[in-house]
């Protein structure tokens, strides 16, 4: 049985931890197999409401692991298209989880370590987080997590940051919108996740579902007719299911919504 991820449940809550703690969290061919196949596994979960990406020790992922490279360079084209095919759906399995993936930042993330932060929903760090997109200063670049990294900071700021190999902290992630909130350490951070967890909970899981389909689908297209037609039907697509009846009833109420549905309810 491997040990390079934990996963557990705990009060509606996906818990996936990366347990590489003597190789800082980095990243090997066999890790990013488990880490795809156990973020796809808690998205299915019925009792999951929410998935958080953790990690075990003092760096939250250094990136690809070194021996990984090392391989690398001894197998052939068709080996290495592999690779960053399985590394880019990981990315895309974080990123297209039907449920809210929260990244749980404690120290150092470097190159597709970023990447899986970019890739989450939302982001909390610590104030000693650090982080770094060093792919150039070896020849090579984070073409897998570009499409997040942009997403999430801009292609302004990828392009300052990539160009660079400049690492930076915390309070430069926060301030460039990679992160959403910076706390001074692990316990302080725990406490913020929970507690954003408790305002998710409260939400219909179909509706945060709908949210982040309609995000995919319309991010980054002009506001043409097509555009606002899809906006248009996924509104009334949301007002006409349950959780939608449910949810302006409540409202008119004035009483807290019953949710329902296969992602798990609240009463």
């Amino acid at each position: 049985m491997s040990t390079s991820i934990i996963t557990e449940v705990d009060n509606n809550v996906g818990i996936l931890t990366l347990n590489r703690a003597d190789r800082h969290n980095a990243l090997d061919r066999a890790l990013v197999a488990e880490m795809t196949a156990g973020v796809m596994a808690l998205d299915k979960a019925p009792g999951v409401r929410a998935i958080v990406l953790s990690s075990a020790g003092k760096s939250f992922c250094a990136g690809t692991d070194p021996a990984w490279v090392r391989e690398t360079l001894h197998g052939s084209a068709g080996d290495v298209l592999k690779d960053n095919r399985n590394l880019a759906r990981l990315l895309a399995a974080v990123a297209g989880a039907n449920k809210p993936t929260i990244a749980r930042v404690q120290g150092a993330a470097s190159g597709i370590g970023v990447g899986l932060v970019a890739a989450c929903d939302i982001a909390f760090a610590t104030y000693d987080a650090s982080f770094v997109l060093n792919e150039a200063r070896y020849g090579l670049l984070p073409a897998v997590a570009i499409p997040y990294l942009s997403a999430a900071m801009g292609e302004r700021y990828c392009r300052y940051y990539m160009l660079t190999t400049e690492r930076f902290s915390g309070v430069d992630a926060y301030r460039i919108g990679l992160v959403h909130e910076m706390v001074p350490d692990e316990g302080q951070l725990d406490e913020a996740i929970s507690e954003t967890i408790g305002a998710l909970l409260k939400n219909s899981a179909n509706a945060m579902t709908a949210c982040k389909t309609l995000l995919r689908s319309i991010g980054g297209r002009s506001i043409d007719e097509k555009t606002i037609e899809e906006t248009v039907l996924s509104a009334t697509t949301a007002q006409s299911s349950a959780d939608g009846q449910q949810g302006m009833l409540a409202l008119v109420e004035k009483r807290k919504p019953e949710w329902g549905g296969k992602n798990g309810s609240h009463k």
